[in-house]
């Protein structure tokens, strides 16, 4: 038998990369760090992704309500901008204003410097109890003011952003997961459970 830890840590196999989602409501802006977006499609010219934001980020209301947001790859390099955007939140403090960064063709904050970054826009939603996922068609496609594809950099992942966390940001890292952890706990239990003909 695998403990609720055992396979909280398979699982984590199945993170997606490090990215950013930037997003703009009513004149405010937002910026969030996360690691659950996905390739939702396998047709080329149906570009889309998927991923669950969590309604404890101030992101989650911004995105339901405009139904656009920028997703950003980021660089391995990009670990002060994964801090800034993911370590504080936005109702306290206004995480764009000193990050360079410029209006999309969407009319979503794109950041400057970033791998590369995708505009979307929403097409789907479903609520999971603690957080929402978003279904998004690619509108817009774009590389970082530093990047390109043949300028070698490499994408951050989950496991690279753990493994090489500086250690006076561990024990907030820790806080704030935690804290993540027991919202999604308790809002988990919310969620309606389908019964499927034959399934027990």
């Amino acid at each position: 038998m695998v403990s609720p830890e055992g396979t909280y840590q398979l699982l984590r196999n199945l993170t997606s990369p490090v990215v950013a989602i930037t997003s703009e409501h009513q004149g405010k802006r937002n910026g969030m760090i996360l690691d659950s977006a996905i390739r939702a499609s396998i047709v080329p010219t149906i570009p889309r992704v998927a991923m669950f934001i969590h309604k404890f980020n101030t992101s989650h209301d911004m995105i339901f309500g405009s139904g656009r947001l920028a997703l950003h790859l980021l660089r391995r390099d990009q670990f002060e901008l994964i801090h800034r955007l993911g370590f504080f939140h936005g109702k306290d403090k206004e995480k764009l204003a000193d990050i360079p960064h410029h209006k999309g063709q969407t009319g979503v904050p794109v950041l400057d410097e970033c791998y590369a970054h995708f505009e979307c826009r929403v097409v789907n939603a479903m609520d999971s109890g603690s957080s929402t996922c978003f279904l998004c068609d690619v509108a817009a496609v774009g590389y970082g003011a530093s990047a390109s594809p043949s300028a070698g950099a490499e994408v951050m992942t989950a496991e690279y952003f753990r493994a090489n966390l500086p250690g006076a940001w561990r024990d907030d890292y820790v806080r704030l997961l935690s804290v993540a952890q027991e919202f999604a706990r308790e809002r988990s239990k919310d969620i309606r459970r389908i019964e499927w003909p034959g399934v027990r």
